[in-house]
């Protein structure tokens, strides 16, 4: 991975609370894997940030590389590596979602 790509990535998660590292934006996710994670923030009401990575060849392999983790989309709450698509809906379904983002004091609708 590049030093570009690599501190373009760290750059987002140290930045914003909620990344997404994802296929297509939010309003016009590219894959179902994208489009249920962002459903799932979007439920629970967390702001985040999207990161396209079809937009830039460089970040769509360096945030694999970055994470070691071999697919996308990913999620990091507040610098930490969160996981994948099913990694998400199952802490969704558990609550444990919930619990974190609670616990890392990002605001859901839930606390509006």
């Amino acid at each position: 991975m590049s030093d570009t790509a690599k501190q373009l990535i760290q750059n987002e998660i140290d930045t914003n609370p909620v990344v997404l590292f994802m296929k297509g934006d939010a309003d016009f996710p590219q894959c179902g894997f994208s489009a249920r994670v962002v459903q799932i923030l979007s439920h629970v009401g967390v702001p985040f940030k999207a990161i396209n990575v079809l937009a830039d060849p460089a970040i769509r392999q360096g945030i694999k590389d970055f994470s070691n983790w071999p697919t996308i989309p990913q999620l990091y709450i507040k610098g930490e590596f969160i996981g994948g698509c099913d990694i998400v809906m199952e802490m969704f379904q558990s609550g444990e979602l919930q619990t974190l983002l609670k616990e890392k004091n990002i605001p859901t609708h839930a606390e509006s």
